[in-house]
């Protein structure tokens, strides 16, 4: 495809002198289409030409109108200091289109990642607690990443980084074996484990002696004990067992499920490291980094008991992951209440002497609330995420019976469409955004969500079902695209690339979210404005080309944020 915005920027930097990818980034694009596809603020050059930016857009607009059909520009016009660019409708249709077509499931993607690895660390449940709704943000945000870099040529590395270390583990083993049963466990899975971890508690009340009991059995674990590692493994299986059918609900996988347990006797490299390295200091019998010169709280590494801590557990897994993936970029999915101890341990690396500590990143995210409550498990306001998931299936398929009662296969359509909006909704703002989850703005059909743009998607493709007689194999005549709803559609599919790629650099989904919204708004837009199927072939094999198009962006849009692009709804 023709790169109309480069092509423009080294036009430009021959008249200027200014360099070129400087000059494309000064390229903007337009509020309003009647201002041009591309604009030019000449005030930017005004230092270097010393002159007016009025002058500047007028001398320009003199030096390239000569060249605007090589330019592939329709015309030039000048608008107090900017110089606003209008390209070749026609030029613009046939090569955004055919490209799309052409690249097919690959369009927007690249080989700029060839050779390069990023590890992507997200979901990060608890062993022997459900699967909720506060994990649903992590979960599919992290696949969203992996999915965008992918896209682009990366070798992703997916991690699982598991909460299966600490004495709540031994509290569970003394649980078990006091009020538990093999069989009752096996049945109950996860929520077995639950009450039989609640039971402790309350017990522990009246028989104080259960706390030493549950650090003793913690020991063993930590000691390698046959059987307590058996009864912990035991529970790690359960708990897998049943986050895996969220997983498989939301369509996500990993590459590694390595937990805190699996860097427990690598920890010693970090502490004997910061120790050869001047780092540790002692504090109160604890030992930590003086972070003071960075403005930062002491980091803690070990507490006076000797014990590691989170800091001491994430320096040792990224330490194991650069030596293991070499990767180019770590990134670690987590909530923004963790913002101070990413800040801590990424500076300890940094400190430690290791240049790829700036290749450490914290992807933060906002938190997520239910119809206007805040999520807490102690007062009892917990959405399970299996439940929260199977209940957007139902509603999605009540909806689904009374706007399509002839719908084939309603059941795959609520899952997809369902599963779809949850998704959705939790990428649509900004990542560090806090979410209020309501079930009438998911599931709405009209507004800008999910099942508006699975919609979209379903509609181009109804559309090209009823379009067998038309031969889309011949020549296209592009220019009846021309008209400004085509126009806006094709745009918006020119700039998909731009999108992912800009995605990626900032660790940001919901641009892709945004994006594909304004593709469906724009080509539902042209759907009501034109007849696609037109009694002239010229128009209606221009439309249907577009339609295709439109249907494979849509895809790629859904598919990049782990939702399916169902045919029928």
């Amino acid at each position: 495809m023709v790169d109309f915005k480069t092509n423009i920027a080294q036009a430009l930097a021959k008249e200027t002198g200014v360099d070129c990818e400087q000059l494309c980034g000064w390229l903007e694009v337009p509020p309003e289409r009647e201002m041009g596809d591309y604009a030019l603020p000449c005030f930017k050059l005004s230092k270097t030409m010393r002159k007016a930016p009025p002058v500047i857009a007028q001398a320009l607009h003199d030096a390239l109108t000569p060249q605007q059909e090589a330019l592939c520009l329709e015309r030039i016009e000048t608008v107090g200091g900017y110089l606003n660019f209008f390209l070749d409708k026609a030029m613009v249709a046939r090569e955004v289109v055919s490209e799309v077509l052409q690249a097919g499931p690959h369009y927007g993607g690249s080989d700029k990642g060839e050779g390069k690895t990023i590890c992507i660390d997200y979901s990060s449940i608890n062993i022997a607690k459900r699967f909720h709704i506060g994990h649903l943000s992590t979960t599919v945000l992290g696949n969203a990443l992996y999915k965008i870099y992918q896209h682009l040529g990366y070798k992703c590395v997916g991690i699982n980084h598991l909460g299966d270390w600490g004495t709540q583990f031994g509290k569970l083993i003394v649980a078990f074996k006091r009020w538990g049963t093999r069989e009752q466990v096996e049945q109950g899975g996860v929520d077995a484990l639950s009450e039989l971890y609640v039971r402790f508690h309350q017990e522990a009340e009246n028989e104080p002696a259960l706390e030493d009991e549950g650090r003793y059995w913690f020991k063993k674990i930590e000691d390698g004990d046959q059987e307590a590692l058996s009864l912990f493994n035991w529970f790690k299986e359960l708990t897998l067992k049943d986050a895996q059918r969220v997983y498989d609900l939301l369509g996500v996988h990993f590459d590694s499920y390595a937990g805190e347990s699996f860097y427990n006797d690598k920890m010693g490299r970090v502490i004997d490291e910061l120790e050869a390295k001047g780092l540790l200091t002692e504090s109160q019998g604890a030992k930590v980094v003086d972070l003071s010169d960075y403005n930062l709280p002491p980091c803690l590494i070990l507490k006076s008991d000797g014990a590691t801590l989170y800091a001491t557990r994430d320096i040792a897994a990224a330490l194991y992951r650069k030596d293991t993936y070499d990767f180019d970029k770590c990134l670690y999915v987590v909530a923004y209440q963790q913002n101070l101890h990413f800040a801590q341990w990424f500076k300890v690396v940094e400190m430690m002497g290791y240049p790829w500590a700036k290749d450490l990143e914290h992807v933060a995210f906002g938190m997520i609330s239910f119809e206007g409550q805040t999520l807490s498990t102690r007062k009892g306001h917990v959405v399970y995420l299996d439940e929260l998931l199977e209940r957007a299936v139902e509603k999605t398929r009540a909806i689904i019976e009374e706007k399509s009662p002839n719908l084939e296969d309603k059941d795959e359509a609520a899952r997809q469409v369902g599963i779809g909006a949850v998704i959705f909704n939790a990428m649509q703002a900004g990542r560090i955004k806090d979410i209020d989850f309501w079930w009438d703005r998911a599931l709405n059909f009209d507004g800008e969500t999910g099942p508006y743009v699975q919609y979209t998607h379903a509609r181009c493709c109804s559309v090209l079902r009823k379009a067998q007689g038309y031969a889309l194999d011949g020549q296209t005549q592009w220019d009846q695209l021309t008209d400004e709803e085509a126009q806006k559609t094709i745009m918006l599919l020119m700039r998909f690339p731009e999108v992912v790629e800009e995605a990626a650099l900032r660790n940001e989904p919901s641009m892709i979210t945004r994006h594909t919204v304004e593709i469906a708004k724009a080509y539902n837009k042209f759907y009501y404005e034109h007849r696609i199927l037109d009694e002239d072939e010229k128009a209606a094999v221009a439309r249907l080309q577009l339609t295709r198009a439109v249907r494979q962006v849509i895809a790629i849009g859904l598919g990049l944020l782990g939702i399916e692009a169902p045919e029928r709804m």
